[in-house]
């Protein structure tokens, strides 16, 4: 087998130490393997660093286990003359058999210095510290999702039916109602009077939702579930400035995203955050649907297709394009919605979202790397792509097929 890296190594780590395998040429044909064990210490790991630079090691691999990797590839990623590669667990797979630390460190070396590999992408530090501030952002706003479902829920328990007349029980009038319960009021005339807007007409139905059993331990619990959905807004709110902030130098980038239908300032935050500006590092837009995992699945044995399942992917960003494909799909005068309606009878709604999410990520490759502002096909562009009789042709058959005898005029001959 052929030699890609003559000086390269492999590290298999764990919380507490990692294992480490070089190859540098030997005397002769032969090649020389050396492994060693350090701890996953800061001064382990310079340690490690410091004895990879002196045998000369230019690219060594490590399997992409939990957390545990991002010290020393972030160590290695700044050292002068060694390249890091972060690899799949899934493409590194051993053959059965014994299995140890160090025969796991010695196969990563060999995969590397023989070429089988690929190393997974790793977004620079800019877009690294980024992504931790919209994936934190996105994991407190489902936090206070769960906040408010529990709140609700508990107010089940007073007999207090507020959930039923109002739509958000974190709105204004809500607010003070539950405020003013918590404060002591429990007269329901006087906690249905602090209704605003259109709620001022649902005053009745509101004194009688606002009638129950609320005692001072509902009182209690009440407080501490409205003050963890406050916390949860201001930890977003100074998120959300911080995120703004760092985007700063990208701004174009991010105008340019918000005119794909579908895309917020939201999901456009989130999509530089996972993928990055720099399309480079993909060689086309399917590449980065395939690395996203939310292009059809490729399974076939013995000449038959087994299975379309998409990919795990990037979990962060197929939530982010299912939900801008959610969006894109209600629009009416768009190619997006046009291709969620199409798939949709066949194929189900939620794959047709999905479908839709990809057709938006490939279009987002497209703006970043063209830098371009996305221009929609239009609402028509499936039916012009048949051809007009060919669509007719459809059309008429379907409807022959219902048992109908149907005549065709067109706007010109009747005119």
């Amino acid at each position: 087998m052929d030699v890609i890296e003559e000086r390269c190594g492999g590290a298999d780590l764990s919380k507490a130490d990692v294992k480490v395998c070089i190859r540098v040429p030997g005397a002769g044909k032969r090649a020389h393997y050396e492994v060693r064990t350090f701890s996953t210490m800061n001064d382990g790991l310079l340690e490690l660093r410091d004895w990879l630079v002196e045998n000369k090691i230019a690219r060594i691999g490590m399997e992409a286990t939990a957390s545990y990797w991002k010290p020393l590839f972030y160590l290695l990623e700044a050292t002068e003359g060694i390249e890091p590669w972060l690899l799949n667990a899934r493409h590194i797979k051993t053959v059965p058999g014994r299995k140890t630390d160090v025969k796991d460190c010695q196969w990563i070396c060999k995969l590397v210095e023989h070429g089988l590999v690929r190393p997974s992408f790793v977004p620079p530090r800019d877009i690294r510290q980024l992504r931790d501030l919209t994936r934190y952002r996105t994991e407190t706003v489902r936090d206070r999702t769960r906040d408010v479902n529990r709140l609700a829920m508990f107010l089940e328990d007073t007999g207090i039916k507020l959930s039923s007349v109002v739509t958000d029980i974190t709105g204004r009038s809500a607010r003070a109602m539950l405020d003013a319960l918590v404060a002591g009021e429990r007269d329901p005339q006087v906690l249905a009077s602090l209704a605003l807007g259109s709620l001022q007409g649902k005053v009745p139905l509101l004194t009688r939702a606002l009638t129950g059993d609320f005692n001072a331990h509902h009182a209690f619990m009440i407080a501490s579930m409205l003050r963890a959905i406050d916390e949860a807004d201001n930890r977003i709110s100074r998120l959300s400035e911080e995120i703004n902030r760092q985007l700063q130098p990208l701004r174009q980038q991010v105008d340019l995203l918000i005119t794909i239908p579908g895309i917020s300032l939201t999901l456009a935050q989130v999509l530089i955050a996972e993928i990055g500006v720099d399309m480079g590092r993909f060689a086309t837009a399917g590449h980065l649907a395939s690395w996203a995992g939310v292009c059809p699945g490729n399974k076939e044995s013995g000449g038959k297709r087994l299975s379309g399942r998409t990919r795990h992917g990037d979990t962060w960003l197929k939530t982010a394009l299912f939900m801008a494909g959610a969006s894109a799909a209600r629009s009416k005068k768009t190619y997006l919605g046009a291709q969620f309606r199409r798939l949709a009878p066949h194929r189900g709604a939620k794959r047709a979202t999905l479908a839709v999410g990809h057709s938006i990520l490939v279009a987002a490759w497209h703006i970043l790397h063209d830098l371009v502002p996305y221009r929609d096909l239009g609402p028509d562009h499936f039916t012009n792509r048949l051809g007009k009789e060919r669509q007719t042709r459809r059309l008429i058959a379907q409807l022959a097929a219902l048992g109908m005898d149907v005549t065709i005029a067109s706007r010109e001959q009747t005119a």
